[in-house]
């Protein structure tokens, strides 16, 4: 019998995998487009913040060396009674120029989205212009508006009430001030609410009208609902807002000068301000601008939660 010889498959050569495959190719070129961003970002935002941070902890004039002192920076501000004072306006001018600021635009978008309304982008230009407008521009014109003798008050006698002293009285300051914050976003803001109103499907709001729900019913159990992504954005941007107010009292009260620290309209980042650039003090700036950092985040997310739970409370009622 012959032998039979068996034959040995020939095994392949593993190949070596191509380190620049398309997969990674693909993947750096879009990290490659969005680096920009972060780079600029890291430059511009974050170092900032945390050189502030850093700061806060150092006696520092801008000029000299940098001492560390540790706390003593927030023990100097928390014990300063202008810094509560501004604490305390910023509170008061926010809810002030912020909460009928909201039902306001509120009120203007659904009268924009009205289909009674002939004029629609003609009024949308006109709300939306003010967000554009110069802030000291729109400031300066207002401090002439609120003056003693300027229109403002001459309305009030030609309705026989007394003047109100807009640029030097406690409240009057505030009012003048939350006028020129309302007058600026409430375009803004009703242009995001009139978005919102565009997105609700009108079949919802056929069916509600077949079932019998009366204007006042759609508007709690249809409108605010579905509006409450737009609410909380626009509560959430116009916190940020209220607790940076910055231009509006500097401006107003004194153009800049010593008047824009005067206690009736100061706010924390005027304080801020003065303690940097008038006082020379870096240190308990940065300390400032940290406690503004915490509360903005703080009210960020009470805001936050009080919208998400108004919406869920609101949603879950049966008209």
């Amino acid at each position: 019998m012959a032998d039979t010889v068996t034959a040995t498959p020939v095994q392949p050569v593993p190949q070596k995998k191509k380190y620049w495959n398309e997969t990674r190719k693909s993947r750096l070129t879009a990290y490659t487009f969005i680096a920009p961003f972060f780079i600029l970002f890291s430059i511009f935002g974050l170092y900032p913040i945390a050189f502030t941070i850093y700061l806060s902890f150092f006696k520092w004039d801008a000029l000299g060396p940098m001492t560390y002192v540790g706390m003593k920076n927030y023990q100097l501000i928390t014990a300063d009674p202008t810094f509560w004072i501004s604490f305390s306006n910023t509170l008061i001018m926010g809810v002030m120029g912020t909460l009928p600021q909201l039902i306001a635009a509120l009120f203007v978008a659904i009268m924009l989205n009205s289909a009674l309304n002939k004029f629609k982008n003609t009024f949308r230009i006109l709300y939306f212009m003010p967000n554009i407008t110069s802030i000291v521009a729109v400031t300066l014109v207002f401090s002439t508006m609120f003056g003693n003798n300027g229109m403002v008050n001459w309305l009030l006698g030609m309705m026989g009430l007394e003047s109100v002293p807009f640029n030097s009285g406690w409240w009057g300051v505030k009012i003048a001030i939350s006028t020129m914050v309302m007058w600026r976003w409430m375009g803004y803001n009703a242009v995001i609410f009139l978005s919102g109103l565009q997105s609700i499907p009108t079949d919802i709001y056929e069916a509600a009208k077949i079932d019998g729900a009366s204007r006042g019913q759609q508007m709690l159990y249809i409108t605010l609902p579905m509006l409450r992504p737009f609410i909380l954005f626009v509560t959430l941007v116009s916190t940020i807002g209220a607790l940076q107010l910055f231009t509006e009292p500097y401006v107003f009260l004194g153009q800049g000068g010593t008047g824009s620290t005067r206690q009736e309209g100061v706010t924390m980042v005027t304080y801020l301000y003065s303690e940097a650039f008038r006082n020379g003090f870096f240190g308990t700036a940065a300390a400032t601008a940290v406690l503004l950092f915490l509360a903005t985040i703080i009210f960020s997310v009470l805001n936050m939660l009080l919208t998400n739970r108004m919406g869920g409370d609101t949603g879950g009622k049966k008209a």
